[in-house]
């Protein structure tokens, strides 16, 4: 069964569960659950207040539900492109009662977003040396907490984790990361405040080789609104991993806060065009109703989302597991068939 086919069923009245829970499947589902609840609720009060006053499909529809899929931070491309697809299945299926154009809706946002792809996503692995994995993002998005929760998870899973405070030009993210090396037991390569990022780089990138580290998460500076500087800043960065690791940083993931919504998106365009960004992690999901900007950055950018940020504790950074996601947007739609 593909990732996204238990969603599916649930047209048909099948139970969405399809295969045995775990423990530790079901708490994936409960953080889950509960990550999505402002985004769901937001979402579902929308759609229902759109198809409230539903009478038929025709151009003035189509406006409403165009106006509502936007305000829910769907993003512009997203739906444009779920009203195409649902001109044509009106015409192909004679789409008429407003709960039939509703499971319509439901069924192509996750035919959209799945693209074809059934696989989860997931982290690459450097089998010959230290996966490299630079993180990049603003300041303000959760970018250092983020990698110290993900340093937590790696040496919870047996591997041996070190950081790097690349960014040494915002007050105190140094001592910010070392509190996390601290936390959760993980060394942490530093230089002095306002010093080249790249040399931090250098030094960590040979600690690692020499000392056979598994994993070497780098903090990266944020500083988006000089954009050139930014990315002379990273290519620098790009260029001495690249010469110390064949082929360069295994990943490099933008960390966005979900609760900006469309300035996500924004972000995330920009920083796609200054490095190349092989994954995405959407922090705060928990508190925000502008979750469905997961969407618009999938149709726009095409980047895979690779974890969210489900709450304030150590653990509560998960796997994106786009299933979960999909089901915990539309849960209360589909339950009021």
């Amino acid at each position: 069964m593909g990732l996204f086919d238990r969603i599916k069923r649930a047209f048909t009245g099948e139970d969405v569960v399809q295969t045995p829970v775990t423990e530790e499947n079901k708490i994936v589902i409960d953080k889950f659950d509960k990550g999505m609840e402002k985004t769901r609720k937001s979402f579902s009060e929308k759609m229902n207040e759109l198809f409230a006053g539903f009478r038929e499909v025709d151009e003035e529809f189509f406006d409403d539900l165009e106006e509502t899929l936007i305000s829910a931070d769907v993003g512009f491309d997203m739906t444009l492109a779920l009203s195409d697809v649902l001109r044509d299945e009106v015409k192909m299926k004679n789409v008429r009662t407003g709960e039939q154009v509703k499971n319509v809706i439901i069924e192509k946002m996750v035919e959209i977003y799945e693209k074809g792809q059934t696989e989860l996503p997931t982290i690459k692995v450097n089998e010959n040396g230290p996966t490299v994995i630079l993180f990049v993002g603003v300041n303000g998005v959760g970018k250092t907490t983020t990698i110290g929760k993900y340093a937590y998870q790696l040496k919870n899973q047996g591997n041996s984790v070190l950081l790097a405070a690349g960014d040494t030009f915002r007050a105190g993210a140094i001592e910010q990361l070392e509190v996390w090396g601290q936390r959760v037991g993980v060394p942490v390569v530093t230089s002095d405040a306002k010093s080249d990022p790249a040399s931090v780089v250098y030094d960590a990138l040979k600690q690692a080789k020499e000392e056979n580290y598994d994993y070497l998460l780098i903090d990266t500076a944020g500083r988006l609104q000089n954009k050139v500087n930014l990315m002379k800043e990273l290519e620098k960065i790009n260029r001495i991993i690249a010469r110390e690791i064949p082929g360069g940083a295994t990943e490099t993931l933008l960390v966005l806060d979900a609760t900006t919504g469309q300035n996500a998106l924004i972000q995330a365009k920009q920083f796609k065009e200054t490095t190349n960004v092989t994954g995405l992690i959407l922090t705060k999901l928990d508190g925000t109703a502008k979750g469905g900007v997961i969407l618009a950055i999938r149709q726009e950018l095409d980047i895979p989302v690779k974890f969210v940020g489900l709450g304030e504790g150590l653990d509560d950074l998960q796997a994106f597991d786009p299933e979960q996601y999909i089901y915990g947007l539309v849960k209360d739609l589909l339950e009021k068939k």
